[in-house]
């Protein structure tokens, strides 16, 4: 399942996310189910209605660490090459 964060093309942070899905890079988004609400909340919302998958992951340490940094992360996009 995050597998595919290793070594695809991806970003990873709210602000990157945001810019991923609003330009239309974006394939695939990750959401950590333990991010605070009011940070996932405008990401949610923005991948409403779009042509991608939206999958949870349990932690954002879980997530960090499949995308290969040292700290959790809330989300990541896998985006287009």
């Amino acid at each position: 399942m995050l597998d595919e964060l290793k070594t695809a093309n991806k970003v990873v942070g709210i602000k990157q996310a945001k810019k991923a899905i609003q330009n239309g890079s974006a394939k695939k988004v990750f959401i950590a189910k333990d991010a605070e609400e009011r940070v996932i909340c405008p990401i949610k919302e923005l991948c409403l209605n779009k042509p991608f998958e939206v999958e949870y992951v349990n932690s954002m340490k879980e997530l960090g660490k499949a995308c290969g940094i040292d700290v959790g992360a809330a989300v990541a996009v896998l985006i287009e090459n």
